[in-house]
């Protein structure tokens, strides 16, 4: 089956662009667009997609605002949202993670790059591109979350930070140091002399236990509970 994607941002040739490059890729199809915020709540609702790819500023509601309706709400609260930047705008980026994205995606991103980043968060995954994500992440480390939670999000869709870690095993919170560092399920099983499917385990256990709905929120509160400094 295809994976189903939604595309908003206010810019027709944004839209247009990326919709020919998803559209022609076997495997991918647009099922709707959006040119503001408002429109990508409706879109999301009545097409149910696997991604939307998400502009951040964005006429009527913003992206921001879209993703926490999106992620929250239980008929939509499935579908992943990959937020288009730059990092010019890391501001929003912050308010982003706590509205619930699983991604970020620079808008000058190749075409391979936003198909595989499409296919990562469909799987269910989300640290796309670690070097972005671990500037993003690190900077966000040291914002008060006052700060951090800008353009009306209340901070809803994440781990609630220190203290929730409590009912880990001594091996599941190395292993959420290692997925707050940027690490794969790979670099993971071979940094601690594991298979890749006990990396995965372990991992699948974090969510479920801390109530995180991707690594971007584990990676999150990794920082956030002091596991791991910037």
């Amino acid at each position: 089956m295809s994976l189903r994607v939604v595309v908003a941002d206010d810019q027709a040739l944004v839209r247009v662009g990326f919709r020919g490059i998803i559209d022609a890729t076997p495997g991918f199809t647009v099922v709707g667009e959006a040119s503001n915020g408002k429109e990508a709540v409706e879109v999301a609702r009545r097409s149910r997609p696997d991604v939307i790819l998400m502009d951040v500023r964005m006429p009527l509601m913003d992206g921001i605002e879209a993703t926490r309706q999106i992620t929250s709400a239980p008929e939509t609260c499935h579908i992943r949202a990959l937020i288009l930047t730059t990092f010019d705008l890391d501001e929003y980026v912050y308010a982003a993670l706590r509205a619930g994205a699983s991604g970020f995606l620079l808008k000058d991103t190749l075409p391979a790059d936003l198909l595989s980043a499409i296919r990562v968060l469909a799987a269910g995954d989300a640290l796309l591109a670690p070097s972005i994500t671990r500037k993003l992440i690190g900077e966000f480390a040291r914002l008060p979350a006052t700060t951090a939670q800008t353009r009306g999000t209340d901070g809803s869709g994440g781990p609630d930070g220190a203290g929730t870690l409590s009912g880990l095993t001594e091996r599941e919170v190395e292993v959420l140091a290692l997925v707050a560092r940027g690490m794969s399920n790979a670099e993971i099983a071979d940094h601690l002399t594991i298979s890749p499917a006990t990396a995965k385990t372990h991992v699948g256990h974090l969510l479920a236990k801390l109530g995180a709905r991707d690594r971007v929120q584990l990676v999150i509160l990794g920082y956030q509970s002091g596991l791991v400094k910037v």
